[in-house]
């Protein structure tokens, strides 16, 4: 019995210490950073970066940027409701038809809604199982091209086309702002993902600042090889334009 107890105690210890460097999950998302598109332009709106930093194995790319806007977090919403079935979908700030792209007051609580709305949803097993999620928020697809892909009628998969938007650089950024240090910008953090063999692969992405869970860098649009991007001409923007 003494003979077999430090054995025990050994494999005991080697349990706690595998535990403790496993890393605990989490799923950071913000939205933030409005800005005004065809701000000289009567069809002008307003769309929001979201920023996504996760160590889950629901995502494919572990940081991700993309930019949105209220019509299509609107399309979404409808989307994992039906896919949902009876389970309620997070309430999106509501719609106004006195909307001004120039309240800013109104623009920070719409942006607080949308917010409020990601941290719902990414936090429900139920829709991270929705693939419309994961490219929309991983990808600069239309909502159009978002379903094309899901059901199988674009030339190329819901994988490849995150993958893809991944090895873009991501739709990161660097804008510079009147006399920042350009050591700033050569600044670069590992970026990881998960390649179609289950493989972890990872690039250098431009930072500006100490580390994107807090401190978010800036995100473009890019157009890359998949499609043309036509991300903010969906069926849902005819209604209201400035949505």
């Amino acid at each position: 019995m003494s003979l077999c107890l430090p054995r025990y105690q050994d494999c005991s210890r080697m349990i706690t210490n595998q535990e403790q460097e496993q890393e605990e999950e989490f799923i950071a998302v913000r939205v933030q950073d409005p800005r005004i598109q065809n701000k000289e332009s009567w069809y002008s709106y307003v769309d929001f970066k979201i920023f996504l930093h996760s160590n889950s194995k629901a995502f494919t790319a572990k940081t991700s940027c993309v930019r949105r806007r209220y019509s299509e977090f609107v399309w979404l919403k409808k989307k994992l409701q039906k896919n949902a079935g009876l389970v309620p979908v997070p309430e999106l700030p509501p719609k106004t038809p006195f909307f001004s792209v120039g309240n800013e007051d109104f623009i920070e609580k719409r942006r607080q809604g949308l917010q409020q709305f990601l941290e719902k949803v990414v936090n429900r097993t139920v829709f991270l199982s929705d693939s419309q999620l994961h490219l929309f928020l991983q990808t600069q697809l239309s909502p159009e091209q978002i379903e094309a892909c899901v059901q199988g009628h674009a030339p190329y998969g819901v994988t490849t086309a995150i993958l893809r938007y991944a090895s873009s650089n991501q739709g990161w950024a660097q804008e510079e702002e009147g006399g920042a240090a350009e050591e700033d910008c050569e600044r670069t953090l590992p970026v990881f993902y998960e390649s179609p063999d289950s493989l972890v692969i990872f690039f250098s992405l431009p930072l500006s600042q100490p580390h994107p869970r807090h401190q978010p860098s800036e995100c473009k649009q890019l157009e890359i090889s998949l499609v043309e991007s036509d991300a903010h001409t969906g069926s849902d923007d005819q209604s209201d334009s400035r949505d």
